[in-house]
């Protein structure tokens, strides 16, 4: 490709709303615009490197049995309806009627159109397991998007659903998907983990995420210093245990704590450890209202909480809510003398706390000398707070640390969700009716272009690993007006386009410096420099990645070239 016949608008100030690096280099290096919030067009470069990886994501798909299909983004609200998402997914999900007044949504996902395209076609389990993928764009109504592509409003993604009769079959065929994935984002050059997850609106259980390391990323990863283990700090179960000290039991006593809300106030207040403190959260869980308790040091883990009670939906109550049902103000909720029709949780951690301190349900007021066990009614104990630094690993190896993620791609075991509420159901080998069983599997394809931007650039630009480069190669002739520079140049062009490399050729009227640049800044693994020693029959190659450069007899170039990308 001739560089003056494409479209790659450089840019070379930093545009001042890009947060992050792979959204500013992807704007100064031509490869998106936005359009508009959370909205971007993809240009020529970027078009290329997508395609890269949905060729290795269709590649991978084929080897674990799937096949592609393509299905409407546009989907009828009676099939969410059927599923109970129409309802229950949240803002997120963009809805319109059509000029008959009928209710749509454009595609968030596609659990429901696949349940019921397979559930008419698919009676009998002679049929099953079936896998069936598809690479399209999605829409959700994002209230914040940032980040450029990482989380905007219209992404392209791919989304596999798998059909199985048995669950013996079903975990066949995710960790069929979970070796794909693994080798999908092993092929892409990045650096990620696979982590226990939590499935969301999803559904399902038993879910893993592939995350890519990165200081941006908005999820935390808790993994063990010493072993293979990893989770979204979300799901990661707490296994330390807790020793009461040996203190005598004090007399429960209502204390004056004007203004202060706050762990941190009332231990410094008080002159006592945040351990020593009870924070009591009230929460909506579907139709109930529960007080969750933690250690004053630990924070409430809601969807342990989601977890505990197979909930839908877990929010917290608010302030209104709370006034209502406690009759106090946030900053005061304790549990003793709590409403019969509040239930009272607390984590393992809240057992042994001795002569501790909480909120007296009274503006104001906390209680000193707390002993939950005598003096609040807890319903159970639970572990119901996030896993922290230095705490046990899961797993019994080692102890915990953090690391940020990109979500790239998430893996569910669904079950029967959809199938029983959709009736998807097939005739087994004895000839009963049946519940499908379904796995899904999604990977974000623009995110994931993004994350390898996030993990392999320098301060020139995007450093692309070869897989996923746009062009392999990046022929520039230093002075265009030179004829020896410009012949052999379009020369070694047409030689490497007949190799088959996939080379781009910068015949640009354009100062050297200005095409150095760019060729930085976008990335190509190797630039070929047609310069002054074109006479001489020389030129100058240079690898990208490591910035090694070296001047290479032309008779000698497609040998080295081999070299270079073969290593």
């Amino acid at each position: 490709m001739k560089q003056s016949m494409t479209f790659i608008p450089t840019l070379r100030e930093v545009p001042a709303d890009a947060e992050v690096k792979s959204h500013q280099l992807m704007l100064r290096a031509g490869y998106i615009r936005q359009n508009t919030s959370g909205v971007y067009s993809y240009l020529p470069l970027a078009q290329k490197v997508l395609k890269k990886i949905e060729q290795i994501v269709r590649e991978e798909m084929e080897r674990a049995g799937a096949s592609e299909l393509f299905m409407p983004a546009l989907q009828q609200s009676e099939l969410w309806q059927e599923s109970g998402r129409w309802y229950s997914y949240g803002p997120e999900l963009m809805r319109l009627k059509d000029r008959h007044g009928r209710e749509f949504a454009l595609g968030a996902t596609h659990e429901e159109v696949i349940t019921s395209l397979v559930r008419d076609e698919v009676k009998s389990y002679k049929r099953l397991p079936l896998a069936l993928y598809q690479i399209q764009t999605k829409f959700r109504d994002e209230k914040r998007p940032r980040f450029g592509v990482l989380r905007g409003r219209e992404f392209i993604m791919k989304d596999a659903y798998s059909f199985h009769d048995t669950f013996e079959s079903l975990d066949e065929g995710y960790q069929k998907m979970f070796d794909a994935y693994q080798n999908i984002f092993s092929r892409c050059g990045l650096d990620f983990r696979a982590v226990i997850a939590d499935s969301g609106a999803m559904g399902g259980k038993d879910t893993h995420e592939f995350m890519v390391l990165s200081d941006i990323g908005e999820d935390t990863i808790a993994y063990s210093d010493t072993s293979q283990y990893a989770a979204n700090i979300e799901m990661a179960p707490v296994v330390e245990t807790y020793e009461k000290s040996v203190e005598e039991i004090s007399d429960l006593e209502k204390i004056a704590t004007p203004n202060q809300k706050s762990i941190e106030e009332i231990s410094s207040y008080l002159n006592v450890p945040k351990e020593k403190c009870i924070k009591s959260i009230l929460f909506s869980v579907d139709d109930r209202f529960v007080l969750v308790l933690v250690r004053g040091d630990h924070d409430v883990n809601d969807i342990k909480v989601k977890n505990l009670y197979g909930a839908s939906v877990v929010e917290l109550a608010t302030a209104e809510e709370t006034l209502a049902n406690l009759h106090c103000v946030h900053g005061f909720i304790g549990p003793i003398n709590v409403p019969e029709n509040i239930e009272v949780i607390a984590d393992h951690a809240v057992a042994a706390i001795v002569n501790g301190i909480c909120g007296a349900n009274e503006e104001g007021y906390h209680y000193k000398g707390v002993n939950v066990e005598r003096d609040a009614n807890i319903t159970q104990f639970a572990d119901l707070r996030f896993i922290q630094e230095g705490d046990k690993s899961p797993d019994g190896e080692g102890r915990i640390k953090f690391a940020k993620g990109i979500e790239v791609g998430h893996v569910f075991k669904l079950g029967t969700r959809y199938s029983e509420a959709m009736n998807a159901t097939f005739l087994d080998e004895n000839g009963r009716t049946q519940p499908m069983i379904m796995g899904c599997y999604g990977i974000g394809v623009s995110r994931t272009l993004a994350a390898i931007i996030e993990q392999n650039h320098d301060e020139n630009g995007i450093v692309w690993p070869l897989t996923v480069a746009p062009f392999q190669l990046h022929v520039i002739p230093v002075n265009v007006k030179d004829d020896t520079q410009k012949d052999l140049a379009e020369k070694l062009y047409k030689q490497f386009y007949d190799q088959g490399y996939e080379v781009l050729i910068d015949d640009r009227k354009e100062r050297a410096g200005v095409k150095f640049a760019d060729s930085d800044l976008i990335g190509i693994p190797i630039r070929v420099t047609v310069g002054k020693k074109a006479a001489e029959g020389i030129v100058e190659v240079k690898v990208r990645k490591t910035g090694e450069a070296f001047d290479i007899p032309v008779a000698e170039l497609s040998e080295k070239i081999k070299q270079i990308l073969g290593n």
